[in-house]
């Protein structure tokens, strides 16, 4: 008798496929933190509740039918984010220096790899007091709802 055995990554499906059009793509790394094919964006459209920050939307902006987004933020020196809350959960992990996470009244070091889940309803500030970028990866939902801003 034969037995299947399938690894996580290796469901068995149809045979047809499920990309419904949609290619596999490669976004290669350049240096100083930038991805062929990625454009640099504004942090938000608008708002003066921030400073010195950009984002990339590496994942979930061409259509995929994902439940994710991938997007890379970068902090410059003396920049932080808006301080906000969301309905939905974050995960942020710093690729490049060094930052600080202020979360409700505690405050956290965030260092190389180091990866931080914030939760739900959860308000958050990320700002960067030190003397070289801050950059790291934030996933979310792909549907999510608009942050709710939290004053100081």
């Amino acid at each position: 008798m034969k037995r299947n055995f399938y690894s996580s990554c290796e469901w068995p499906t149809e045979k047809k496929s499920l990309n419904r059009g949609l290619r596999n793509r490669l976004f290669k790394f350049k240096k100083e933190y930038r991805w062929t094919g990625i454009k640099i964006e504004k942090y938000k459209a608008e708002g003066d509740d921030f400073e010195g920050i950009i984002r990339q939307v590496l994942v979930g902006n061409r259509g995929e039918n994902l439940h994710f987004h991938l997007r890379y933020f970068e902090i410059s020196p003396g920049g932080y984010s808006s301080y906000e809350y969301h309905r939905h959960e974050h995960v942020v992990v710093c690729i490049r220096g060094r930052g600080r996470v202020k979360l409700g009244k505690r405050t956290i070091d965030m260092n190389f790899l180091d990866t931080l889940y914030i939760a739900p309803g959860t308000p958050h500030r990320l700002y960067n007091p030190y003397n070289e970028p801050f950059g790291f990866f934030c996933i979310v939902n792909a549907e999510r709802d608009r942050p709710e801003k939290v004053k100081i």
